[in-house]
């Protein structure tokens, strides 16, 4: 049965899709432009049917934030203090390795590790913790550090990014998350987040790490002040570094929260919004594996809506989520694996716990197993 389009500006790029070709910015730029959301998300959808069918893949994580403290005064952050803030944290080696501890009897897969550019906190330090972790937990994968901690930690220790990603490594990092990325137009980062690294400056970050051996994943922020067109642009920049390296394993669309924020005057985004985001990316990024619904920055329901609009991950349990949360979000701080199995299963999709870099988990009630 032929799809029903209302807005004729798709129709060509449902062509396009249907015949397995590679979209250009100017259909990016159409989709946004595009208030047809049912047909950007049955073009979308048949992407991500072609590619993983009905698996939805979840895995057990744990978040750890080592410090709020960042010398960066980003006016998207809620999350960063200065270190005189009487509220700001930083924990010590021994409090990071017990925090890691508390959800260990769940079988965590992943510690998923970022936090803010501490003035002091050296490179040593944080080599410390990941031996530490890699001590007491050698089975779980360690997701550390954005490319935006890896550039100011080459800095201050007055190296390249190349030895820096090299000492990681050797310290026990696995692979890399994608945040820091915001969007890469520098008239907006100018605004938002100008005490970062250029967006060119993470691109390269990534290319490097991804050199090294290292997976890592790649987000983009949206919903503040950017136009439709720098959302394409980062979606377009993206895609050219994975033709280079192959080594982004996930897409992450992240949305705003503008709340304890300098530009809380700014509405959150709609749900209308999210889906465009996740069905665009899958549309736009056709050599990135996977798109996620990351339920705590959408909120559980529309991630699992999100399935059916291209997404095919829609990311862990968490167990405590820092970063968005200080910038209002109201989710919960974590979801147990039966609620996600029971989100993924009403979607009418197949559950499938994976690890980190996608391989399937297998799991009896006191152990996991990872399928190689």
């Amino acid at each position: 049965m032929e799809p029903v389009i209302d807005d004729q500006r798709l129709k060509p790029i449902l062509e396009k899709v249907e015949r397995g070709e590679r979209l250009n910015f100017a259909d990016g730029v159409t989709m946004y432009r595009s208030s047809d959301i049912l047909s950007i998300g049955y073009m979308a959808n048949l992407v991500r049917e072609r590619m993983h069918g009905d698996i939805t893949y979840f895995n057990v994580n744990r978040h750890i934030n080592p410090t709020d403290v960042c010398v960066a005064s980003c006016r998207l952050c809620a999350f960063g203090k200065r270190a005189k803030d009487p509220k700001a944290y930083t924990m010590s080696l021994e409090e990071v390795w017990h925090k890691a501890g508390e959800g260990y009897s769940e079988a965590v897969t992943e510690f998923h590790i970022v936090g803010g550019l501490h003035p002091e906190l050296s490179l040593d330090w944080f080599c410390q913790m990941l031996r530490g972790l890699k001590e007491r937990f050698p089975q779980v994968h360690l997701k550390a550090f954005t490319m935006v901690e890896v550039a100011f930690l080459a800095q201050r220790a007055k190296i390249s990014i190349r030895e820096t990603l090299r000492k990681l490594i050797d310290a026990g990092v696995d692979s890399l998350p994608g945040g820091g990325a915001e969007i890469f137009s520098e008239s907006v980062r100018r605004i938002i987040c100008d005490h970062k690294i250029d967006g060119s400056e993470w691109l390269k970050t990534a290319q490097t790490a991804h050199e090294l051996g290292l997976k890592s994943n790649c987000t983009m922020l949206y919903g503040h002040i950017e136009t439709d067109e720098d959302r394409v642009d980062h979606l377009v920049k993206l895609r050219e570094v994975q033709d280079k390296t192959g080594g982004f394993v996930t897409f992450i669309p992240l949305a705003f929260h503008p709340d304890n924020t300098a530009l809380h005057h700014i509405p959150k985004t709609t749900g209308f919004l999210d889906l465009k985001s996740i069905a665009i990316a899958r549309l736009m990024l056709d050599n990135i594996p996977h798109v996620k619904a990351y339920w705590i920055m959408m909120t559980p329901k529309i991630a699992q809506i999100a399935l059916r609009f291209g997404a095919d991950d829609i990311d862990g349990t968490v167990v405590e989520e820092k970063i968005y949360h200080d910038a209002g979000a109201t989710t919960s701080q974590g979801l147990r694996r039966g609620d996600l199995l029971r989100l993924i299963r009403e979607a009418g999709r197949v559950p499938m716990e994976r690890d980190t870099l996608y391989r399937p988990v297998e799991r009896t009630e006191t152990a996991f197993t990872v399928l190689v």
